[in-house]
C-alpha cells in the first residue's frame, strides 16, 4: 500500500467523479496533494481524527433536502473537530444504464438516497412503477451497473460517462434546476482563524430540559444580541424520546463581539454546547450588522460597566 503523509492527504466521499470531489477541487491548499476516496462520512472523519488525512470534505446541507443527518450526527459525537471552510456545488443528475438499455427496460434504479429524493418527481412521472436500491455515492450507483444486474439504471452526476462505459438515458432529471449542496472541510482541533467580515459560525446545542419555552429561551440568546441564524435543525440525542440537539449556523465570527457574547449566554443556558468552528462564508457576502450590535457598542457597554464599578461612570 502506498505510504501517504497526512499533511498532504485530503479525504472525500468517493470514488472519483462525485460532487464531493468537485467541492474538494475548490480548496486551493488541496491542489496537487493526495486525495483519498472513502465510503462514508464516518470513514472520512476517522481519517482526520486518526491522522491519516489533514482534512475531510463532507456534505452537510442541501437546498432541497435540508441538513445531511449522517454528517450532523457525526459532528455531534466525534470530539475535537473543526470546520475550516464551506463550499457550494450546483447539483444536477442524469439517468445512466448499461449500453443497449432503453428507458422502457428500467425497473430498478440504483441511487444515493439524497440524489434519489431530489429526482423523485421525474422518476414518478417517467418510471411510475420503478424500485429503488440505495447506493453509498452517486458514482458508486453508476459503477454498480457494470458489476451486477441488480439494477437497470442509476442516478449519477453529469460527466459520469467519462469514468464508466454507460449510456445516458435522460439528462437534467433533478426536480429543481437550482439545487445546491453545501460542503464543509473538516480538520482537527486548531486555533480559530481571524474574522474576515464574511464569516459563519457553526455550533450544536442542547436544551437543559423539556419545559415549555426552553427553545425560545435558547433563541433569545441570539435575538437579543442581533445574531442572525442561517440554519437551525433538530436531531435526536438518542438517549430518550423527546430529547433533541440543535444544529445552528450563525452569521458572524466567534471573534465578533455579538457572537462571542451570545455564545457565553448560550453556555450558561445549555448543558452541552459544541463549537464546530468559525470560517469564511462560501458566498463571500459580508455580514451586515446594525450599529447597536456592532463591536463598538459591546466594547462601550463594557467600559461603561467598568466605570460604574470603579466609581468613574461614563455617561
Amino acid at each position: 500500500m502506498l505510504e501517504t503523509n497526512a499533511n498532504e492527504t485530503y479525504s472525500y466521499l468517493g470514488p472519483a467523479g462525485t460532487f464531493t470531489e468537485a467541492a474538494l477541487a475548490q480548496v486551493p491548499d488541496a491542489v496537487g496533494k493526495l486525495w483519498r476516496p472513502v465510503n462514508n462520512v464516518g470513514e472520512a472523519l476517522d481519517d482526520v481524527t486518526s491522522g491519516r488525512s489533514v482534512a475531510a470534505m463532507i456534505a452537510i446541507e442541501n437546498s432541497i433536502e435540508g441538513g445531511v443527518s449522517a454528517t450532523q450526527d457525526a459532528l455531534a459525537s466525534i470530539p475535537n473537530l473543526r470546520i475550516v471552510g464551506e463550499y457550494l456545488v450546483n447539483v444536477n443528475f442524469v439517468l445512466v444504464a448499461r449500453p443497449g438499455t432503453t428507458l422502457a427496460d428500467v425497473r430498478i434504479v440504483n441511487a444515493h438516497p439524497v440524489a434519489y429524493a431530489q429526482c423523485h418527481l421525474w422518476l414518478d412521472k417517467a418510471l411510475p412503477t420503478h424500485g429503488h436500491i440505495p447506493a453509498t455515492s452517486n458514482v458508486a450507483a453508476a459503477a454498480s451497473l457494470l458489476d451486477s444486474d441488480h439494477a437497470d439504471a442509476a442516478i449519477a452526476p453529469p460527466g459520469i460517462t467519462t469514468h464508466h462505459a454507460l449510456d445516458v438515458l435522460a439528462e437534467n432529471i433533478g426536480d429543481n434546476a437550482h439545487a445546491v449542496t453545501r460542503f464543509v472541510l473538516v480538520s482537527s482541533l486548531a486555533p480559530t482563524p481571524p474574522a474576515t467580515g464574511s464569516d459563519k459560525t457553526s455550533i450544536i446545542a442542547e436544551l437543559p430540559d423539556n419545559r415549555a419555552g426552553r427553545l425560545l429561551d435558547m433563541l433569545e440568546q441570539f435575538a437579543t444580541r442581533g445574531v442572525n441564524m442561517s440554519l437551525i435543525e433538530s436531531r435526536p440525542v438518542g438517549d430518550a424520546l423527546g430529547r433533541y440537539r440543535f444544529i445552528i449556523d450563525l452569521d458572524g465570527h466567534i471573534l465578533d463581539e455579538r457572537v462571542a457574547d451570545a455564545l457565553l449566554g448560550l453556555k450558561r443556558f445549555s448543558p452541552n454546547v459544541i463549537f464546530l468552528g468559525s470560517y469564511p462564508r462560501a458566498d463571500r457576502l459580508r455580514v451586515e450588522v446594525t450599529p447597536r450590535y456592532g463591536d463598538e457598542a459591546f466594547i462601550e457597554a463594557r467600559d461603561w460597566l467598568r466605570g460604574l464599578i470603579a466609581g468613574t461612570p461614563k455617561n
